[in-house]
């Protein structure tokens, strides 16, 4: 039944068809029928009837030999398609090439799915534009013209022919369009008396798959008569493209004990060639794996969609067993469906057998020494442990704890990055006389879960005993530092303190000597064997060695062991103040013009080095002034500063004016100093002070000699 319904379509296609082309009755060489639509059956059987395709040359079909797109089938010299054995699946289209002495051609083959039959025949009437089959009335017969790719010389070739049914007398056909007239320029074209189409080279389907070109009719003048009607020109894909892998390099993983049938990886290859033929149809294959073991079949390639999956058992896909865990697969793409005239492309696939934690860690040996001498810190020991495990995951890499024995957490343990050991050290100082010996529990894991049906077993852990060396320690003061508060100027020989140390080697019973280390101002002695220290100078808390108020002396403790074990004891001396620092005055020297208006002189400071309340405030005198009237007189300005103002002008001199200075100590302390006070002559913003110089006026000495006046 099936049967009978293609060849009833064909048949009223082919009615059609010479309907059509009723008209004209010219010869055009190629097949009469280019394009065909035939239902898919469930099988073409073998040497049965498919359809009849009709080819004529125009010249008796000398040499005529056919070729079919899909090697399962044929076509007979009488134009009989047949299949060449029974075939379920041929895809959606059948190309023949039908090649004379003196013609070439193409005709397709649809091939529609049951569902698609109803409107096949309504389709192939209406869609008369896209077969190429003309209207009886119109004048221009332009079906599309079907180039296989990659044809070999001599160029031009004839590949079609245009018609025209009113004749070609007194008219020229004109061809345009890409490929013609538009880049890529000169692939086509037309005899313009008789309508005979050739191409000049070689077409290439992957660079351009069609031509859509316009053919009209003009006379002799340019003038269109007909057109200009649309003329197709496909390009039929040959397997001219092999293969490509393009997306490498290709790597897959798969964890060690997968199950059978794991998928670990894809494959994907890409085929220029036509999508919908079998010239780009490709299936897989693995044509080498290295290495061979422990089977030279460990994986499968799933042939059509390029899923490679395992094939051994899990107890064959074991990382630590297998001579590498890198496999590497030769992968092949073969299009036409794999068959033997298929085109073919390679590529390596890299598997990784991954490691996952089925190996927990073992110590060495269940027991390490270890030996320290007390005082010590640092790594006293490594602990070496083997694991099956890949070494660049966490299921080999050891983490290592001190379970048991650490209570002063005197001890921790890391790993040796490179070596996986655990090194183990002591990070508080150990001592000797609290304890000599230290046993400890270490356990390792990995950095990584074990998997559920393994577990850490009594090898995972061990045993360190550690053994302290006693060693020679220095006494050690009580406290460290030491402080005490003195006055400074104690006097010389007076105790300051006593101190104490002791020797931590309980069970050697030495004995003490104490001696001065660090004393910078030379204050300081120490007896040595009771360790009083005593002064040798006066404490001088404004001394340069004192920071602060505190002096720092450091003092050594020595014990007789062999050899000798020194400590060092620190001590500050904060010295209370004490009045023994006689205030000074700032500045000593003063300058004013002889007819200044503004007769406030100078601004006098006072500073004291010791602390308060032995400072300020100050009190400022001048020295009691005899005669006439007097010359100047000194205002306080605040709790550390005074002026000395002028009472009139005098004359170009030199003055120097006593001026006495008390602190605010218990009992206080004065200090009188001379302020030198120079009046000069000032002309123009210059201060001429040369002359008096040379005067040396005193006041002490006007006061002497009023005083003598006065007595006469």
């Amino acid at each position: 039944m099936q049967h009978k319904t293609q060849l009833t379509l064909s048949f009223l296609l082919s009615q059609v068809l010479l309907l059509a082309c009723a008209e004209d009755l010219e010869c055009v060489p190629g097949f009469q029928q280019k394009v065909f639509y035939i239902e898919k059956p469930f099988e073409f059987r073998e040497d049965r009837l498919i359809l009849n395709l009709k080819f004529d040359d125009c010249q008796g079909n000398n040499k005529l030999n056919f070729e079919v797109s899909n090697p399962d089938f044929r076509v007979e010299l009488d134009g009989n398609l047949v299949a060449l054995k029974n075939v379920s699946e041929v895809g959606r289209a059948l190309f023949v090439h039908a090649r004379s002495e003196h013609a070439e051609d193409m005709a397709e083959i649809f091939i529609l799915e049951a569902n698609e039959k109803r409107g096949a025949l309504k389709e192939i009437l209406k869609l008369e534009g896209n077969l190429g089959i003309p209207r009886q009335k119109r004048a221009i017969l332009a079906t599309p013209i079907l180039i296989p790719e990659n044809q070999r010389p001599p160029f031009p070739r004839l590949v079609g022919k245009v018609i025209r049914s009113e004749g070609t007398e007194g008219v020229k056909f004109r061809l345009s369009g890409k490929g013609v007239d538009q880049d890529p320029k000169g692939i086509f074209r037309i005899n313009e008396m008789n309508g005979d189409v050739s191409v000049t080279r070689t077409l290439d389907r992957e660079a351009i798959a069609s031509y859509e070109l316009k053919v009209e009719v003009v006379d002799m003048n340019g003038k269109t008569l007909d057109g200009p009607v649309r003329l197709d020109v496909l390009v039929i894909d040959q397997n001219d493209n092999r293969p490509m892998f393009k997306e490498g390099p290709y790597i897959g993983h798969v964890m060690e004990g997968s199950a059978t049938g794991t998928t670990v990886m894809s494959m994907a290859a890409f085929d220029a060639d036509d999508a919908g033929t079998d010239n780009a149809l490709l299936r897989y294959n693995i044509l080498r794996q290295t290495p061979t073991k422990p089977s030279p079949n460990m994986f499968y390639i799933d042939p059509e969609k390029g899923d490679i999956v395992t094939v051994v058992s899990p107890a064959l896909l074991d990382r630590e067993t297998m001579e590498s865990p890198k496999y590497e697969l030769v992968i092949e793409a073969k299009d036409m469906g794999g068959m033997d005239v298929g085109l073919t492309g390679t590529a390596t696939a890299t598997i990784l057998i991954d490691d996952k934690n089925d190996h927990a860690p073992e110590f060495t040996k269940k027991e390490f020494q270890a030996t320290v001498k007390e005082g010590v810190t640092g790594v006293i020991v490594n602990l070496t442990v083997g694991d099956r495990d890949d070494p660049t995951t966490g299921a080999w890499r050891a983490v290592y704890s001190i379970i048991n024995g650490n209570p002063g957490q005197s001890f921790e343990i890391h790993t040796n990055p490179q070596t996986n050991e655990g090194m183990l050290s002591v990070v508080k100082p150990l001592d000797y006389e609290i304890s000599a010996f230290h046993t400890l529990l270490i356990k390792v894991e990995n950095e990584d879960p074990l998997i559920p049906d393994i577990t850490y077993g009594p090898s995972s852990t061990a045993t360190v005993q550690i053994t302290v060396e006693d060693v020679n320690e220095g006494p050690v003061f009580h406290p460290n530092p030491m402080a005490v508060t003195k006055q400074e100027n104690i006097p010389v020989g007076s105790v300051v303190l006593t101190v104490n140390a002791t020797d931590p080697d309980t069970l050697q019973h030495q004995t003490i000597r104490y001696s001065v280390y660090k004393d910078p101002a030379g204050w300081l002695e120490i007896n040595p064997t009771n360790g009083t220290v005593g002064t040798t100078a006066v404490l001088d808390r404004e001394s340069p060695f004192v920071h602060n108020n505190v002096y720092t002396a450091l003092f050594l403790a020595i014990d007789s062991g062999n050899p000798p074990a020194t400590g060092t004891g620190t001590l500050h001396i904060t010295l209370e103040d004490v009045n023994d620092n006689v205030p000074s005055l700032y500045p000593t020297l003063a300058k004013v013009c002889d007819d200044a208006k503004d007769l406030r002189v100078v601004v006098l400071g006072a500073s004291d080095k010791d602390l308060h309340p032995n400072t300020d405030p100050f009190k400022f005198e001048l020295s009691k002034q005899s005669g006439p009237e007097k010359l100047w007189r000194i205002n306080r300005l605040n709790n550390t500063h005074a002026q000395v103002i002028l009472l009139q002008n005098l004359k170009k001199a030199n003055y120097n004016i006593p001026i006495s200075v008390t602190d605010s100590g218990k009992p206080p302390l004065t200090n009188t100093t001379e302020l030198r006070l120079q009046v000069c002559t000032c002309k123009k913003s210059k201060m001429d002070c040369s002359a008096s110089d040379a005067l040396h006026i005193s006041l002490t000495l006007i006061l002497l000699s009023l005083l003598s006046l006065f007595c006469l």
